[in-house]
């Protein structure tokens, strides 16, 4: 991967706002062009497509790509997605913003307020080949020059909507969903771009289920997980893997996300060159003094977010400079890529978001 040697480079971690009708998978192809462009006109150095050809969802893209699963009508009782003691502590907020659609920017219906209730029926596979090269070819063929980067989901971001009763134990049904999952990873990569691993679920079930089992048990849980990844990641070289770390990217309190430094020495076991973090929100913006005692390991790639989803203010670039060389001085100047805390597609109104990634550039070329 590139490194911030001349000066500090810029990425963002996938999801971009898109324009209204794009609702056929050849509309999104065909927007794939304008997105990009959007993206070099601002200066954004390590780019996508925006997340287009997936519909805009890091999770609903995968709905219908593999074998072994039956869709059928949920249980009862409440997902675990809606659980958790974030939602018992601000129960009133959370009817009101649900109420309200306001816990993710709804006029984009990028994310999709409900999923089917998928069960493991049988040995699962990969059925996805030709909508995957659809997506590698859309990104290729208008990225042009530079690096490009690809999204995928996580076997433990994947597990939390997907119930199994054909595996004899969660391990070996959580390794089946990495192996399905390797058959994406690998193509990605031969592609010759940047492979983006997204894993939002493996911290975001602390407060679900992580604080009942205490902590230990939940980073050895959570380990599990990241070897499995890794199981999937075993044939693709590190230089071509960036992994993203974050709490769920919903307009909530967040205050029992777990903090990052019980979670970081996990992170950096993933098999990937670079690892993308939230720390622009007012949650996480405090822990880059995490950095002040872990040590990023020789030839690691950190990608702080710099400018935040969470917020409609978009950052003056001096914050962001700022907020640049608070990691640039603590794990090295090259070591670190700017980025964004999550993504902004069904996050962010459009001109918010495209406002804030030009603030990012703004603030990165101030960093000398």
């Amino acid at each position: 991967m590139q490194r911030s040697t001349e000066r500090i480079l810029t990425t963002h971690v996938g999801s971009l706002p898109e324009p209204p009708g794009l609702d056929t998978a050849e509309k999104r192809l065909a927007a794939v062009p304008d997105v990009i462009r959007r993206q070099r006109e601002i200066g954004l150095d390590i780019i996508n497509e925006g997340e287009y050809t997936k519909g805009g969802d890091w999770l609903s893209y995968v709905d219908y790509r593999f074998g072994g699963f039956t869709e059928r009508p949920r249980r009862d009782g409440i997902p675990l997605i809606l659980q958790g003691k974030d939602r018992e502590e601000f129960a009133e907020f959370y009817r009101y913003a649900t109420e309200r659609r306001t816990l993710f920017y709804a006029p984009g219906e990028q994310i999709r307020p409900t999923r089917p209730n998928w069960v493991c029926t049988g040995p699962i596979t990969y059925e996805a080949h030709d909508e995957l090269a659809r997506e590698i070819g859309a990104l290729k063929t208008h990225g042009g020059s530079g690096e490009l980067f690809l999204t995928a989901t996580a076997p433990a971001s994947l597990e939390v909507y997907r119930e199994n009763e054909y595996y004899a134990s969660d391990e070996e049904y959580l390794y089946a969903l990495a192996e399905a999952l390797r058959v994406e990873y690998e193509a990605i990569a031969n592609a010759g771009l940047i492979l983006q691993i997204d894993d939002a679920w493996l911290p975001a079930l602390w407060d679900r289920i992580g604080m009942k089992m205490g902590l230990d048990a939940f980073r050895k849980r959570c380990m599990v997980r990241v070897e499995a990844l890794n199981h999937a990641l075993r044939n693709i070289p590190e230089e071509q893997v960036r992994y993203h770390l974050c709490w769920g990217s919903w307009h909530g309190p967040h205050a029992y996300d777990l903090e990052l430094i019980h979670l970081v020495d996990i992170m950096l076991r993933v098999k990937a060159q670079a690892y993308l973090i939230e720390a622009a929100n007012a949650r996480h913006e405090h822990e880059y003094v995490v950095w002040d005692d872990v040590r990023l390991p020789e030839g690691k790639i950190l990608i702080p977010g710099v400018i935040s989803h969470a917020t409609d203010v978009v950052e003056h670039p001096e914050l962001v400079a700022q907020r640049i060389r608070r990691f640039a001085e603590r794990v090295g100047r090259e070591n670190v890529i700017a980025g964004t805390d999550c993504g902004f597609g069904g996050r962010s109104h459009p001109q918010i978001a495209w406002a804030k990634l030009r603030a990012l550039t703004e603030g990165a070329a101030l960093v000398k």
